[in-house]
């Protein structure tokens, strides 16, 4: 989805919850990663993994000028002969530290050894944030969650691209606490004439 997309988006859901709680999500994660600078993991379940998400992050990442965004994929079925960016396993999040943010996307239960890896990042200092369907037991471990259950009116997918937009757009300067119209219309500009990112 592009930003002209997400902006007509957010013109359609005006007034509804959802903007305002994918942006506070979006700052949430922005301030983890940026404030911590221990990077950020991404993982989803067996079924569902979240790379779109992860391509938008490294999109927004460029764009924003905001590095820390980029983040690392951690996959499932991650094996040793994908490209670099695709070959990181489950096994990384048993490495992850204090000042690390790990971000689960579950639009269901992730199972028993994505919970078990996580609870041992939270207790070895990492910041855990939840987008999906409000499993509880992912949102017990969660620093800040995001629900987006079964019906509601928007999907996993499109809130995600709303987050990661957002995210991006968090990192822009700002003046009271505002960013003027004229950084705003710079930065479209800007990513609607910026070339392509490589595929992932």
């Amino acid at each position: 989805m592009d930003a002209v997309r997400v902006a007509l988006l957010r013109e359609v859901l005006a007034g509804t919850e959802w903007l305002g709680a994918t942006r506070r999500f979006a700052g949430v994660l922005r301030e983890s990663v940026v404030s911590h600078g221990g990077g950020l993991l991404l993982v989803g379940t067996p079924e569902y993994e979240p790379w779109h998400l992860a391509a938008h992050l490294v999109d927004e990442a460029a764009w924003s000028g905001t590095p820390e965004l980029a983040p690392t994929l951690v996959r499932h079925g991650a094996r040793r002969t994908d490209p670099a960016h695709l070959a990181v396993g489950l096994g990384r999040l048993a490495a992850a530290r204090r000042g690390e943010t790990l971000l689960v996307v579950a639009p269901e239960g992730p199972g028993a050894p994505v919970l078990e890896r996580v609870y041992d990042a939270r207790r070895a200092g990492a910041t855990v944030l939840a987008l999906g369907a409000g499993e509880p037991q992912v949102t017990a471990m969660a620093h800040e969650a995001l629900a987006v259950p079964e019906g509601a009116e928007l999907d996993l997918d499109t809130v995600q691209h709303l987050v990661s937009a957002a995210a991006g757009e968090n990192a822009l300067p700002t003046v009271r606490g505002r960013r003027r119209f004229r950084d705003r219309l710079a930065h479209l500009a800007d990513m609607l004439t910026a070339p392509p990112p490589a595929h992932w």
